[in-house]
């Protein structure tokens, strides 16, 4: 049995989804405002985190974002009355696998949830095929299992999705993967248009690892298609 929390201050909405994801054989947990969320995600272990944006006392952005910063990774799927595509982008942003515009079918709703689980079980399928790797190029250093980076031994801290692109890249030196690939493989599915977010990630991480960001030694452009990581250190 699946354990999920749901963040959320509509009442109906949560029996709602309580109902059908009992169906999923999940068990949730619920708080209606945003502080008792964010001590919950905190405080326990769950499988999902379905988080609302718009909440009392703390909004589902600074939640998601300040339970990234504490380096929990479990998945969290953005609900939100806004369609604006800058809502989207910062739930993105802020750590979210995957977010739904109210109002939403229930099947669509379904459909996230078990895809999310599904890259989670797929993740750590992978994960358990290298989990003692160590990926190591001259000065950059990537330890898999303790999801740690240390340039020059000096330990750099990454976000989830920066560590995920940067092990990505890093397993596979020299192939291309288009924007469109790495949104699809990082965050999931459903993301076009979004391949800025893969740039703000790509700008965000080579400023912490590359020595002159005008000439990256690690994460090269390939002009046309989008990013590769370095084959000849």
């Amino acid at each position: 049995m699946k354990k999920v929390l749901v963040v959320e201050d509509d009442r109906d909405l949560v029996g709602l989804l309580n109902i059908h994801l009992r169906d999923l054989d999940c068990q949730l947990d619920i708080a209606y405002d945003g502080t008792e969320g964010f001590k919950k995600a905190i405080s326990n272990q769950y499988d999902l985190i379905i988080l609302d944006i718009m909440l009392p006392f703390m909004n589902g952005l600074d939640i998601c974002r300040e339970v990234r910063a504490l380096k929990i990774l479990t998945p969290v799927l953005m609900l939100t009355a806004k369609s604006e595509e800058l809502d989207k982008v910062l739930g993105l942003e802020t750590g979210a696998d995957d977010y739904i515009t109210k109002p939403f079918g229930i099947r669509e709703f379904l459909a996230r949830v078990k895809a999310i689980f599904r890259r989670k079980e797929l993740n750590k399928q992978e994960m358990n095929g290298f989990s003692k790797q160590i990926l190591e190029f001259g000065q950059l250093k990537i330890e898999i299992e303790k999801r740690k980076v240390s340039l020059e031994n000096q330990r750099i801290d990454l976000s989830p999705k920066e560590f995920d692109l940067l092990t990505l890249l890093a397993s596979h030196p020299g192939k291309s993967y288009s924007r469109a690939k790495l949104l699809e493989l990082i965050w999931g599915y459903d993301f076009e248009g979004f391949e800025h977010t893969v740039n703000s990630h790509i700008n965000r991480l080579r400023a912490k690892i590359e020595p002159d960001m005008s000439e990256p030694t690690y994460i090269i452009t390939t002009w046309g298609v989008g990013y590769r990581f370095n084959e000849d250190i």
